[in-house]
Parts: C-alpha cells; structure tokens; sequence
C-alpha cells in the first residue's frame, strides 16, 4: 500500500505557467482567470485513475497564504510578493476544486505544504509499504529513506529515492537543511554563504554531517577542499546565520494534521459535488473523467 501526499502549490503554479489555453468563471460577476485551478483538478484525476501509481491515500498541501513562522525569522524569505494576482486569487479556489474531488486538504497558513508533507511521513509512514511525495522541491530530500520514502518529480517523470538523491547531492537525508543553508535555496529566499558551493559543501558536510560539527579551524579538516581556509573562514564569521538558515531549510515533522490514515482513503468522487464544480469553473470536460464514483 502506498500514501500519495502532493505538493497542491507546486501543482497549482505548474498548472498557471503550462502553455495551455487559458480558463475563465465568472464569480461575483466578474470574469475571473481559473486555469491554474483546472490544470490541477486535472493533474489529480490523472493521478487517481494511473494504474502504475495505484492511489488509494492521497492528501493535496497548501500553502494559503505563502507565508509561515519562517518569514518571522528572516524578512527575505519567500511569501506572495511577485505572485501574479490572477493565481493568487485562486488560492482558495483550488483548495475547494480539491476537496470536490474527494481528497483531503491541508491549508497550511503558520506552516508551510512541505511541513505538512513531512509531518505525514512521521505521522502515516510507518502504516503504508511506501510513501510517494509528489513534488520535486530540493528540502524534501530530507525526509527520504530508501526506497520507503521517495520523491516522485512528476514533469520530469522521474522517481528520487534516498540512493539517487544521495549520489546526486553528495549527502545523507539528514544533511540536506545543512547542505541548504550553506548553498543557498533560492526558491526559498535562502542566501547561503558567499562562496560555498554544492560541491565544496557535500565534501565537508559528507564528513561531518552537520554545520554545528565543521571544524572552525580548516587545518583540522582532514579532507581535500578547494578554498578551504576562505570557506573556513567565512563559517567562522557567519556561522550564525548559517544557523538560521539550516532552521529555515529544516522541516516541522510533527504539524498537527487532524485526520487519520483511514481519513486519508480515497473514496470515489463526490458525483454532485464535482459535477457542480466543474460547471462553475467552465470545466464540463472534465465530469467524464472519473472512474470511481461515490454519492456524497
């Protein structure tokens, strides 16, 4: 058995930017842009009629708004700013399109949709053979383990397992905020260290695991590293922020997600629900496309 938990603003921002043609509805009078909302609607129903991935517990994570504790502790991180408003204002929508199709939601507004996505593996992991985490983004790499926890990078068509990841980045699961935080993320508005690279970090992070374990003095490293006494000294004037950013790039595992494994099981498509939707959303394409139906 596997549990299927998917990255619903990684889904939604896919879906806005795909070169395909564009979806309007009218709400409150106004003709309003829900493309991105049908996009996803689509991806999901992919999802749950693709034999090979066999979904039969799936929860969607969002992040509603794009902002969480992480912004109190560095203005620079990620929130709305820059977000077009047309996609913005589908954030609710979306969440309502998801339920429709009878899958659980989780709206994170404190946290963040990784944090939820982390949280279930702690919290659901250990009852399913498997679980599959649909988004491609680099901090979910930590939550990997064998191939009992992997990533599936659905543009790419690609699955991530802790051994791939691990030859890819250089470092073990646990070492990936660290990895972060000396590198950079800029998706997340991580700045990293001047002059760390991911090559430089896996090599030193690979040896000591954590940014807390590094040497201060780089003649205590007993490893080869290119600009080894200028990175040396940049984490010995730094390191605090090094701290922080590790913090920034370290996902919450214990999110109180209220539901149960058994909450988490697919059970059809609400038929009145989803076919009322999708009239709203000018989608009547999609009302044919489910293949498993339940009455409420």
């Amino acid at each position: 058995m596997r549990l299927h938990v998917i990255d619903g603003t990684f889904e939604l921002f896919r879906a806005h930017f795909a070169p395909r043609p564009g979806k309007a509805a009218t709400i409150e009078g106004k003709r309003v842009d829900v493309k991105a909302t049908v996009g996803v609607m689509g991806s999901l129903l992919h999802l749950l009629t693709d034999a090979s991935e066999g979904a039969t517990h799936l929860a969607v994570a969002f992040d509603n708004p794009i902002r969480s504790f992480r912004n109190d502790l560095f203005t620079g991180y990620k929130s709305d700013e820059g977000v077009p408003p047309e996609l913005r204002a589908q954030f609710g929508i979306v969440e309502e399109a998801t339920r429709a199709l009878g899958v659980v939601v989780w709206s994170m507004d404190r946290w963040e949709a990784d944090d939820a996505m982390a949280s279930a593996v702690a919290l659901y992991g250990a009852q399913v053979d498997q679980v599959r985490i649909l988004s491609p983004d680099k901090d979910l790499g930590q939550c990997l383990e064998g191939d009992r926890v992997v990533q599936v990078d659905r543009m790419r068509r690609k699955v991530i397992d802790e051994a791939s990841m691990r030859a890819a980045r250089g470092v073990a699961p646990a070492s990936i905020p660290d990895l972060l935080a000396l590198t950079g993320d800029a998706a997340d508005g991580v700045p990293g260290l001047p002059g760390w690279g991911a090559k430089s970090a896996a090599a030193v992070l690979a040896r000591w695991g954590t940014i807390e374990a590094i040497p201060d003095d780089e003649r205590a490293w007993d490893l080869k590293v290119t600009g080894a006494p200028r990175l040396a000294a940049t984490l010995r004037a730094r390191r605090a922020d090094a701290l922080l950013y590790k913090k920034l790039t370290t996902l919450v595992r214990d999110v109180p997600l209220a539901e149960s494994f058994d909450d988490l099981a697919f059970r059809g498509v609400p038929r009145a629900t989803f076919e009322q939707i999708c009239d709203f959303l000018g989608a009547r394409d999609l009302r044919a496309r489910p293949t498993r139906w339940r009455d409420a």
